[in-house]
């Protein structure tokens, strides 16, 4: 069987097909669109989606809430930055009257930072 057979043979199945399949599929698409409706909701439906409104309100307002918490604890720690470098800088130097007699010790070595060192430390 060559493709001089087979390409009429496909020709008249395609035709028929297609004169079959047009009333066929237009025959489906009527009863399934002739099909009776959902009925209306229900009294239990509607107070069920009462309930789940009032849920959802509940929720958005609960998440507002927690946003607005948010907002207030990030205003909080910008104040908080914007005025730490003045709380935080050292003490202005006083001048100190002269102290006579007694020995002072030595003030134990620091680190850059301001961290005091162990003994051991300051061996290594």
């Amino acid at each position: 069987m060559g493709p001089e057979i087979i390409v009429p043979i496909g020709g008249m199945l395609m035709i028929v097909s297609i004169v079959l399949g047009i009333p066929l599929v237009r025959s489906y698409t009527r009863r399934v669109e002739s099909k009776p409706r959902d009925a209306l909701p229900t009294g239990e439906l509607v107070t069920r989606l009462d309930r789940i409104e009032q849920a959802i309100d509940a929720m958005a307002t609960e998440v507002e809430r927690i946003a607005e918490g948010q907002r207030f604890t990030t205003k909080l720690l910008s104040e908080v930055r914007t005025s730490a470098p003045a709380a935080i800088a050292p003490p202005a130097p006083v001048a100190a009257a002269p102290v006579a007699a007694a020995p002072v010790a030595a003030a134990p070595p620091m680190q850059p930072d301001g961290t005091v060192l162990t003994e051991a430390a300051r061996r290594s």
